[in-house]
């Protein structure tokens, strides 16, 4: 692979790290979820760095930015926008709502009714929004990077399987090792790194990068290998559910995409095995004594589904 592109990466991935310290697999998967044209569900504990690492990438591209707080009074409007009548010109015009960004950080997206949790869905599937009989297309790049806390349940609405498929990976942030969270502790002495971050793409090398993503050469062999995960989800017996053609594409896209962070210009085995799980373990629906149970579980189950099926050589 030509070295601009790889250039490009290892800036935006250390100008993120200036802010978000000690996260460089979190940070990496976002970067290969922009990348792969995609979305990211971000669920952990409060205070960990969700809302800082969906800030700091935005600030890190030279793209708009927005922040939804998600509340139970939220309204689809309140999203993506409706129209207002002008006394002056006696005509109705659209309104543009804060989904209208490149980069989206929906926050604490289960706070908020179903009804307005579908708002998102046409924008994260199509990159539009159809209001008042006409579509609206979003920015280029547009990203949506979603944030919950998965330990409070009270008041809040949990994402419907078809809201969770649009994202290409559940991530967990996670807390940091001592001396990352000490260098935290003085690196917040005057003020927020993150407002400090200045852009280090334009809009358009991320659309550029995005285009090269899909031009990663992928053996017929890798395709196979991605195939027998997926259709091993599909026969396990703790699984009413398994990963859909979207979950497919979606790994396929997310492996091309991290061949493209790591610096080649092809997929290999580790791209899929590597990514299987925070791209596939929010799509399955389990049965029996798992069923609505912990996250951990479920991605354990995964994960040994993902090791059962040989790895091409």
């Amino acid at each position: 692979m030509p070295n601009e592109p790889l250039k490009l990466i290892g800036e935006l991935e250390r100008n993120i790290g200036r802010a978000v310290l000690g996260k460089g697999d979190v940070v990496r998967r976002c970067i290969i979820a922009l990348l792969a044209g995609e979305h990211v569900l971000l669920e952990d504990v409060p205070g960990v760095g969700k809302t800082l690492l969906g800030k700091a990438l935005a600030r890190s591209i030279s793209g708009s930015f927005t922040r939804i707080q998600f509340t139970p009074d939220l309204l689809p409007a309140d999203i993506t926008g409706g129209s207002i009548y002008d006394a002056r010109t006696k005509e109705f015009s659209f309104d543009r709502g804060p989904v209208f960004a490149n980069v989206v950080l929906a926050d604490e997206i289960n706070r908020t009714t179903p009804r307005t949790q579908s708002a998102l869905l046409e924008a994260m599937s199509e990159n539009q929004v159809s209001a008042d009989g006409r579509t609206f297309p979003l920015p280029s790049p547009f990203m949506v990077i979603a944030t919950q806390n998965p330990l409070e349940f009270e008041g809040t609405y949990p994402l419907p399987e078809s809201q969770l498929d649009r994202f290409l990976m559940r991530i967990s942030v996670g807390y940091p090792e001592r001396p990352e969270e000490l260098e935290v502790l003085r690196s917040h002495r005057e003020g927020e790194p993150v407002e400090q971050l200045g852009p280090v793409l334009t809009v358009d090398q991320v659309v550029g990068l995005q285009e090269a993503v899909r031009q990663m050469k992928v053996d017929e062999s890798i395709d196979e290998y991605l195939l027998d995960i997926v259709h091993t989800t599909r026969e396990c017996d703790d699984l009413h559910v398994g990963v859909s053609i979207r979950g497919a594409l979606a790994l396929y896209r997310a492996s091309q995409a991290a061949a493209m962070v790591a610096g080649r210009d092809y997929v290999v085995p580790d791209d899929v095995k590597e990514l299987a799980v925070p791209v596939l373990a929010h799509r399955v629906i389990t049965k029996g004594y798992l069923h609505g149970g912990q996250r951990g579980a479920v991605e354990a189950l995964v994960q040994r589904l993902v090791d059962e099926v040989c790895a091409p050589e």
